[in-house]
């Protein structure tokens, strides 16, 4: 169970006076809410059960996940990997990690792309390097993505180690992955942070979760997606929140969430418009959600493997 807090200057300012901001950091008592028969996950993307060696994740086959530390600047509240995110005592991987793991990238040849997420890999930039320039140079890896959240949990901290960390990645593309989940994060000191970024990637692109009481009407994700553009950032993925055991709260209905985002899908811009889509429980892929244009059924989809799944 996720249970700390942290927050740099910046970040304590924008959660003092935003409530929306507030609820994505500040522990809430109804995490602790849960009833004994709630239908919910401990690790809904079954990455343990994927896990081939410590750190790395093989769940699709041409790519794979790759977690240098299970520490953030700061815990969102709804972090699908908040079973063992903030776990002080796993730590960060050893050089006899990175070796397994480049071990298993070179037995695997039809691995292609390596995805970096959280924990924050910004927030390691010595180990991010290493990995990178060890990763970098094998010949079948033609595709690095990194996630990170670091431009606002604390801006600052973007700074020369991280860029000479990217900067590592030389003959692949470096696609960089922000997330964004409310227009109040869009501010001086995260849009230096983003320029930054931006010095040393190919593209930035944004990944947001559908979260109540944050950023679930039309106005705050039109005004979000709108800005985002403004600065650079390709709204990528809009997530509908994972069934994570703790997470419940957040959860919109699902109605409602689609309206929203038919709503959406007629006042932006393609350029503007991310896929809304759910990751299948069971890890079976990010399914795309039909919208308002169509008749279908909303109690029901399949995931990648055809198998049905009722929507929670």
């Amino acid at each position: 169970m996720l249970l700390h807090t942290k927050l740099s200057p910046h970040l304590q300012k924008l959660v003092d006076t935003n409530s929306a901001m507030k609820k994505q950091f500040i522990p809430s008592q109804l995490e602790f809410n849960q009833k004994e028969a709630c239908d919910s996950f401990v690790d809904p993307l079954l990455e343990e059960d994927h896990t081939v060696c410590r750190g790395m994740v093989h769940k699709y086959p041409n790519r794979v996940l790759v977690l240098l530390t299970l520490n953030c600047a700061a815990y969102c509240r709804f972090c699908t990997r908040r079973r063992k995110v903030s776990d002080v005592s796993k730590g960060i991987i050893t050089d006899v990690d990175i070796t397994n793991m480049e071990k298993y990238l070179i037995s695997h040849s039809e691995i292609n792309e390596i995805v970096f997420s959280g924990g924050d890999p910004l927030t390691v930039p010595t180990i991010l390097k290493k990995v990178l320039k060890r990763f970098c140079r094998l010949p079948q890896i033609k595709v690095i993505r990194v996630g990170t959240r670091l431009h606002l949990s604390n801006p600052k901290a973007v700074d020369d180690k991280v860029l000479d960390a990217l900067r590592i990645v030389k003959k692949q593309p470096l696609y960089l992955m922000v997330h964004f989940e409310h227009p109040a994060e869009i501010n001086t000191d995260t849009i230096e942070a983003i320029k930054r970024l931006q010095s040393v990637a190919t593209m930035l692109l944004s990944q947001s979760v559908s979260l109540k009481g944050v950023n679930d009407s039309v106005p705050i994700l039109e005004e979000l997606f709108t800005r985002l553009v403004q600065i650079g950032v390709k709204p990528y993925y809009f997530f509908r929140c994972d069934l994570v055991r703790g997470t419940e709260h957040f959860m919109v209905d699902f109605k409602k969430e689609r309206k929203i985002f038919t709503a959406l899908r007629s006042h932006l811009s393609g350029l503007a418009t991310p896929l809304y889509v759910i990751d299948a429980p069971d890890g079976n892929g990010k399914i795309p959600v039909p919208l308002d244009y169509w008749d279908f059924s909303e109690k029901y989809y399949r995931d990648f493997k055809g198998k049905k799944i009722a929507v929670k």
